[in-house]
């Protein structure tokens, strides 16, 4: 018979799995989404420069994580609710669009279990608590964000921000064992120290380091974890980046501009100091 602990892993396992597959549609939608954003924006202010009258509504069919339903890229067939059980459609399917035989990405079956994963282990560790919880969503969060920054090196602030604030929220309601001072202080010390990163590599070199994101993404892990933990994670973060970019190079495989983002170096090192706390992190590099 399972115990409370085996149970609740179970429950936010299976959650993990179905907020995993919506992760999938964050993940490919939100920065679509930005574009169209920042393109209108601009069409507004071409307008005002040129003193040109509004245009009227666009009819342009709707695009946000709800509408229109999901699609296969290729052949443009909508996909069905039983094509899109996390991982088990997947394995169902073999990898391969139902209407047209078209490869699917594996990434997708490997976000939702990587998320159902790291759901488990919230309830393994905390159970099926608003402490649990507020981890889940901890997790679902810089999950999002690592995915999202490797793939067109944006940091959303429409989930940094909020991450930040349910951080600092988290503290004041004793759903973390960071104390609030502690948090308060670890998202502007997380802030200000890779701005102040950034500004002496831009004088030095004139190049651009990292992004805003960056910031306030540390900043995060300063308000969930408190001010002592971002020294690791800062640590942890740099040492594999270094590495990956460094393999990266030597493939041959760098992108346009030899940019690799830093964020998902820095959601690797958050979700290790969920799992294992940030002194784990120092004892393993000797620290």
């Amino acid at each position: 018979m399972l115990g409370v602990g085996a149970t609740d892993a179970a429950l936010l396992g299976l959650l993990g799995l179905l907020v995993g597959s919506f992760l999938n549609v964050v993940i490919y939608r939100l920065p679509k989404m930005m574009e169209l954003r920042w393109a209108a924006e601009c069409a507004e202010l071409q307008q005002a420069v040129n003193d040109q009258a509004p245009e009227t509504a666009s009819t342009a069919e709707p695009f946000n994580l709800m509408v229109p339903r999901s699609r296969c890229p290729h052949c443009g067939h909508q996909i069905r609710w039983f094509e899109n059980v996390p991982v088990l459609s997947y394995a169902v399917l073999r990898g391969k669009c139902r209407s047209c035989s078209a490869s699917i990405s594996l990434r997708y079956p490997i976000a939702e279990a990587v998320c159902a994963a790291l759901f488990a282990w919230c309830g393994w560790h905390w159970g099926l608590t608003w402490e649990g919880l507020a981890w889940c969503g901890f997790s679902a969060a810089v999950l999002a964000l690592a995915w999202i920054d490797w793939d067109t090196t944006l940091l959303p602030d429409d989930i940094t921000l909020p991450l930040l604030w349910a951080g600092l929220c988290a503290a004041g309601l004793q759903l973390t064992a960071t104390s609030l001072p502690d948090a308060l202080w670890g998202a502007v010390a997380g802030y200000l120290s890779l701005w102040l990163v950034y500004w002496a590599f831009k004088l030095a070199t004139g190049k651009e380091g990292m992004g805003y994101g960056d910031f306030k993404l540390f900043a995060a892990f300063g308000a969930w974890f408190g001010w002592q933990a971002l020294i690791p994670v800062i640590l942890m973060a740099s040492v594999i980046g270094a590495v990956v970019g460094i393999g990266i190079k030597l493939m041959g495989n760098l992108r346009e501009g030899g940019y690799v983002p830093f964020g998902p170096f820095l959601a690797i090192a958050g979700l290790t100091s969920m799992v294992f706390g940030p002194s784990a992190i120092l004892a393993a590099i000797g620290l």
